[in-house]
């Protein structure tokens, strides 16, 4: 996957909702009604991903101040957050922003990690869309002598969370995108041997990238069901900046999300 910060149109202030001027509402909407699970909360690393999100909606997109953190609102669609990089950022924005929306008494009903990704060739081609059906933490454990153990073979620990089965098949239908498994890391692969080494490990792997795991370590502190929807920007392995499309990769999300937009609805109705 590649660094956001080493792309600097990714990490811009002064770009989209979150830039100078944008207008702050003292207080989160209510998502909530007569037999309603709760609203949706996508969860992007950084502002050009929640842009991408926020852009597959119609209407202006409006600032929402929770305590911590703030979200972005958008007409008809989800409420997204620009949470940082990394699986421990994207853990405390995540859980910052469930707790103060349920102690408001409008809880969310469904995390959304969302972004860009490394695909693993040539299974998750650059521009391809994938939605995991399984969230695993690929670097959270133990070397050893006869290689890496994962941390609940050290006896403690969660390494995977998998989503709802009838939502990511539901999601990979209407968006197009692959499924299967998308790993979190704190360092990105950037030799072909560290990717050979994952696949390894884990066969089913479709794409890598920094936050998933840790959205879904809060999303189910609180009870919350999680899904994972990433758009493949380069291949996992070698850093070649060559062979990066992020602005491709940004569009595929937008797209996506568009797709996806009857999915979302549907998960909030009281039948689901």
């Amino acid at each position: 996957m590649v660094l956001p910060a080493e792309e600097g149109h990714l990490i811009d202030p002064g770009r989209g909702p979150g830039g100078p001027g944008a207008s702050a509402r003292p207080a989160h909407r209510a998502r909530t009604g007569p037999g309603a699970r709760g609203g949706v909360l996508v969860v992007a690393a950084v502002p050009a991903e929640r842009d991408a999100v926020t852009g597959a909606f119609p209407g202006a997109p409006r600032e929402t101040a929770l305590p911590g953190v703030t979200v972005v609102e958008v007409a008809d669609g989800p409420d997204v957050l620009a949470a940082g990089v990394g699986p421990a950022r994207a853990a405390a924005s995540t859980a910052t922003a469930l707790t103060a929306a349920a102690l408001a008494g409008r809880p969310y009903g469904l995390v959304v990690s969302a972004g860009i990704a490394g695909g693993f060739a040539p299974h998750a081609p650059v521009g391809s869309l994938v939605v995991a059906d399984e969230i695993t933490v690929a670097d959270l454990g133990a070397g050893t002598a006869d290689g890496f153990l994962p941390v609940t073979a050290l006896g403690f620990g969660t390494v995977t969370h998998l989503p709802p089965a009838a939502l990511v098949r539901d999601a990979a239908a209407a968006a197009g995108a692959l499924t299967g498994a998308v790993l979190t890391v704190s360092t990105v692969t950037g030799t072909a041997a560290r990717a050979a080494d994952l696949v390894a490990l884990h066969p089913r792997a479709l794409a890598e990238a920094m936050e998933g795991f840790g959205v879904a370590e809060a999303a189910a502190a609180h009870g919350v069901p999680v899904l994972e929807i990433r758009a493949v920007s380069n291949p996992v392995g070698p850093r070649d900046r060559d062979a990066w499309r992020i602005g491709d990769a940004l569009t595929a999300l937008t797209e996506g999300f568009g797709k996806l937009a009857p999915v979302l609805e549907s998960w909030n109705r009281h039948d689901q």
